[in-house]
């Protein structure tokens, strides 16, 4: 029996642009991501790199204007659909589930998302969940083992009776490697408002 349910955010609660980001980098003259981007990439998404020093690293290394990356860093966020954070608040409410956020989210991403969403919107957001985990928070990032070791052992969570929600392949199948139940959701086709259509819970 599902007990547990984990979250993802980015296409699963708000809409995502994956490719945006590297189109507006690319009109700004970068057109290969290098494996030193990569690796600076994960650095500050796990919170190992402040958001002036990643600015900066792009700055200083094709001497892109500050605000312009961070437009284009933010591009891919799209809307936050009403109907999700209702569906979501109507799930904690029920009480039948220990709700949690497990997102590979940096500092800049996350403002972003406060400042469009509206103080408000964000709140009930998540207030809904009993743990609201950002990658750059915890210094861990998905697809890594870890991440899921950490949430299942800081909240006394069975893997048997937990449910994974992830629109990633390779995080649904990291944690499904733990004994975790996923759900690898695909944004177009599948809505995490078709929860309890699309997967069983008991």
């Amino acid at each position: 029996m599902i007990k547990n349910i984990i979250f993802d955010f980015g296409d699963i609660f708000i809409n995502l642009d994956k490719q945006a980001t590297y189109k507006e980098m690319a009109k700004l003259g970068v057109t290969k991501i290098s494996d030193e981007m990569i690796a600076v990439y994960h650095q500050y998404e796990k919170g190992l790199m402040t958001t002036d020093e990643f600015i900066n690293f792009y700055h200083d290394k094709f001497g892109i204007k500050k605000e312009d990356l961070v437009f284009a860093w933010n591009a891919i966020l799209l809307d936050f659909p009403k109907k999700r954070l209702d569906f979501l608040k109507d799930l904690a409410a029920s009480n039948k589930y220990r709700l949690f956020l497990l997102s590979n989210t940096n500092d800049l991403h996350i403002k972003w998302v406060q400042s469009s969403v509206g103080e408000e919107f964000y709140n009930e957001f998540k207030n809904s969940f009993e743990q609201f985990y950002l990658s750059h928070e915890i210094n861990f990032r998905k697809p890594d083992s870890e991440i899921y070791e950490f949430v299942l052992n800081e909240n006394n969570l069975i893997a048997d009776e937990t449910l994974f929600v992830d629109d990633l392949k390779e995080n649904t199948d990291s944690a499904n490697k733990l004994g975790i139940h996923v759900w690898n959701l695909i944004p177009e086709k599948d809505d995490v408002t078709e929860l309890f259509i699309k997967n069983k819970t008991n």
